[in-house]
């Protein structure tokens, strides 16, 4: 009687699959993986529990699952030059919180980007933040650079004495000032954390900026923006905080820690060992490239007098084409996906009608893109957005434009001869 749904849902997974293949993605929060990490996160290690430590198991049957474990935090130690590894966490903001559990107490206090500045919903207290029952300050920000105001946040730092220096963003162009704050920070004894989610796989590039070096003492991040895993998070930091982080991620935040996504995530990690500095590089070349064609096409692109962006996102004021909800839905429409945005000028009130758009191009990077189909992307958002051209006819060119956009690049998947990246059915 109920096989109907099972085959309803099989149904919609094939339609989705259809419509991202044909689809030009720019969401700048995900990234499709490569056919050796499908392959793992379909394995029998979906099944599976391993409660503890590898060698140290609540539960038996996981002498392979711990031998994936050890290389995966050793793979992840090499990338990142990190003394302590945490893989554990299911999600970004689970590492956040962790890490908020292992540094603080309720009613400390915490320093962050204000969420229309770019934060991220779980530097903020009606998030993680909150649930941790932390105080959470905003950091003096730049509207015109896009950049924490480095003068302004000394003073705010000495005056409101912060237990955790939060730096990462969600809207995130430009790398942060942990080598300005850091003595700051050192001054009030603030450990200073680093939510590296949307940049990752440019650090592992060594692009961007390297955290640990610069002043942070602690990463949190999730594994499927411009890192190109499956989802989950990760915690990297200094030794001496490897006890704390260990009994706040388990038994204090984490049980089973989802270990088919383990196995992708060790995959993804040697894939950037070999193919993360060339993939990074491309990340950042693209999304200039999208930025600058955008801005000569008459979009107010953010930061055109600071080069744009330094990152995968480009970031769109488009309130004189109606806001940020009317373009998004428009350019569905047209089978080109993004989000919309809040502007640093926006009440968070305007979450669901922001002024802003914001673009990723670590996916179309992902599958083979360059600087010359960015330029044919912005064309064809023109065409959708400023000519008002009928949505079919840009959709059409859409779908053309994609066709030879299919396979994973920058993974070992080339080498095999993988398959078409959405042909599973």
């Amino acid at each position: 009687m109920y096989e109907q749904y099972a085959f309803q849902v099989r149904e919609a997974l094939k339609k989705h699959h259809r419509w991202m293949d044909e689809s030009l993605t720019l969401i700048a929060s995900e990234n499709v993986t490569s056919n050796l990490v499908r392959e793992a996160t379909a394995s029998d290690f979906g099944h599976r529990y391993a409660e503890g430590a590898p060698g140290n198991r609540f539960y038996k049957g996981c002498k392979y699952i711990d031998e994936v474990e050890l290389l995966a935090i050793d793979l992840a130690k090499k990338l990142f030059e990190a003394e302590y590894v945490n893989l554990l966490p299911p999600s970004g903001t689970i590492a956040n919180l962790a890490v908020y559990s292992a540094l603080a107490k309720p009613g400390d206090t915490m320093m962050a980007l204000h969420v229309p500045h770019g934060g991220h919903i779980s530097h903020a207290e009606l998030s993680a933040a909150g649930v941790r029952g932390l105080k959470v300050r905003p950091y003096p920000f730049d509207e015109e650079s896009m950049s924490i105001d480095v003068d302004g946040s000394i003073k705010a730092v000495r005056k409101y004495r912060p237990k955790i220096l939060l730096f990462g963003a969600s809207l995130f162009l430009f790398p942060h000032p942990l080598k300005e704050l850091r003595p700051v920070a050192d001054e009030v004894g603030a450990t200073v954390v680093y939510d590296a989610a949307h940049v990752l796989g440019l650090i592992a590039g060594k692009r961007f900026q390297a955290p640990l070096k610069e002043g942070a003492d602690i990463v949190s991040s999730s594994r499927h923006k411009t890192f190109p895993g499956p989802q989950g998070g990760i915690i990297l930091a200094k030794g001496k905080y490897a006890n704390d982080i260990s009994r706040a991620v388990f038994p204090g935040l984490v049980s089973n820690h989802h270990l088919h996504h383990l196995a992708g995530l060790a995959i993804a990690l040697a894939e950037m060992q070999e193919f993360g500095e060339a993939y990074a590089d491309q990340i950042i070349k693209n999304a200039k490239a999208l930025a600058q064609a955008l801005h000569e096409r008459g979009f107010d692109v953010l930061c055109a007098d600071h080069g744009f962006t330094e990152s995968h996102q480009v970031v769109v004021d488009v309130s004189a084409q109606g806001g940020g909800r009317v373009v998004a839905d428009a350019l569905e429409e047209a089978n080109i996906i993004l989000n919309k945005n809040l502007l640093p000028w926006d009440d968070v009130s305007r979450s669901r009608d922001p002024s802003g758009i914001r673009l990723g191009a670590q996916e179309l990077t992902r599958v083979g893109m360059k600087e010359g189909e960015m330029e044919e992307v912005a064309e064809l958002i023109k065409r959708a957005i400023l000519n008002r051209e009928g949505k079919e006819r840009v959709k059409k060119d859409v779908i053309a434009l994609k066709k030879g956009f299919h396979r994973v690049e920058y993974s070992f998947d080339r080498e095999r001869g993988a398959y078409d990246y959405v042909q599973f059915f």
